[in-house]
């Protein structure tokens, strides 16, 4: 069945990303200035600008998204669970981590599960949207479907694709994947690499319903010009 999406609709599938290592303050100022300007769903921070966007973003609906063990995933369960409380007690609203992949490659589905238990118990407390990254470029297509699977007992708000820093980021058939695999009530994140407006609607066609992005205003402009310039209020999927 076809959707309408209102160009503010497509714009709240957004999270506003910027991960980069050197950034400034400023950066993190024009960041959540560009997500109050187009509504975006979120904006996408390393865990310690968490207070930095918060006081940015005060009495607005735009979420702070922090990353978490970002972006390895190679820390303890317990040092997650600080890190994340850390972040929330700072003004995050959604939480981002990243699994530990190399449990996950090894078999290790005892430890991934309590992981995820963990995480998505510590967001629970503080109310908040869970995300799971799975880093879907070193792991088969049997990992990924064990990791919906747990997910689909678990419970999470989002399992996500990549953090946009590994070898590759999102891809059609891994979301394909994810989405096919994981229960009707956990939802699917894209990230790395979704640039265009025809990645990003690709995207929301494969079961999508939130895209991190670095490239976001982009594909808003694009979708505005090439769907909207005719004065059509919503596009349809």
């Amino acid at each position: 069945m076809m959707v309408k999406y209102t160009l503010d609709q497509l714009a709240r599938m957004i999270d506003h990303t910027n991960l980069k290592a050197d950034a400034l303050e400023s950066d993190m100022k024009k960041l959540c200035d560009e997500a109050k300007s187009y509504h975006f769903a979120m904006v996408a921070i390393n865990q310690v600008q968490s207070a930095t966007c918060a006081k940015f973003l005060v009495e607005t609906d735009v979420q702070i998204g922090a990353a978490i063990a970002f972006p390895l995933g190679q820390t303890s369960i317990e040092a997650k669970v600080f890190e994340t409380e850390n972040a929330l007690n700072n003004g995050a609203t959604e939480i981002d981590y990243v699994i530990h992949i190399g449990k996950a490659r090894a078999g290790d589905w005892d430890y991934i599960k309590k992981e995820m238990e963990c995480m998505v118990a510590v967001c629970r407390k503080y109310h908040v949207i869970s995300k799971v990254i799975f880093e879907n470029c070193y792991l088969t297509d049997d990992e990924k479907i064990k990791l919906c699977e747990i997910a689909s007992v678990v419970k999470p708000d989002f399992i996500k694709t990549s953090t946009g820093m590994a070898i590759s980021g999102a891809t059609l058939e891994d979301v394909a994947l994810m989405r096919k695999h994981v229960s009707a009530d956990v939802q699917v994140k894209a990230s790395g690499g979704v640039r265009t407006a025809d990645m990003f609607l690709d995207m929301l066609r494969n079961g999508v319903t939130r895209v991190g992005s670095s490239s976001g205003i982009a594909i808003i402009e694009e979708i505005k010009e090439r769907f909207f310039s005719n004065g059509e209020t919503y596009l349809e999927l």
